[in-house]
């Protein structure tokens, strides 16, 4: 489960925030994470959950946001929306897809006080 690793990874930068801007308690995070970013949504809630215990962040509401997939298509040079990783392009067909959306995992913002 290296949803726990990545946990852990998000609580060091806001433990590093919550000095750098003298803030004491972390009331929300919001999360980006692409549907390609190889992350499981209900492991990595769990992780927070226990990884967040007894710091800054602890009771923090964690909302995820999942941005939408999308490739360019080298044959049509059109930019679609696309469902899985290796799907068809919906225009034309091509297998000839260079992902350029739902790869993400990052810190959108923190509600602090």
């Amino acid at each position: 489960m290296h949803e726990l690793s990545i946990c852990e990874g998000i609580l060091s930068i806001i433990e590093d925030q919550a000095k750098e801007q003298a803030f004491s308690r972390v009331r929300r995070v919001r999360l980006e994470v692409g549907p390609f970013s190889g992350v499981e949504i209900e492991a990595l809630r769990f992780g927070f959950d226990v990884v967040t215990r007894s710091s800054v962040a602890e009771g923090a509401v964690l909302e995820i946001f999942e941005p939408p997939g999308a490739a360019w298509c080298m044959s049509c040079s059109q930019t679609v929306p696309l469902e899985n990783r290796y799907d068809l392009c919906p225009v034309c067909g091509s297998h000839q897809l260079q992902v350029t959306g739902g790869t993400e995992l990052r810190i959108r913002d923190l509600e602090v006080d």
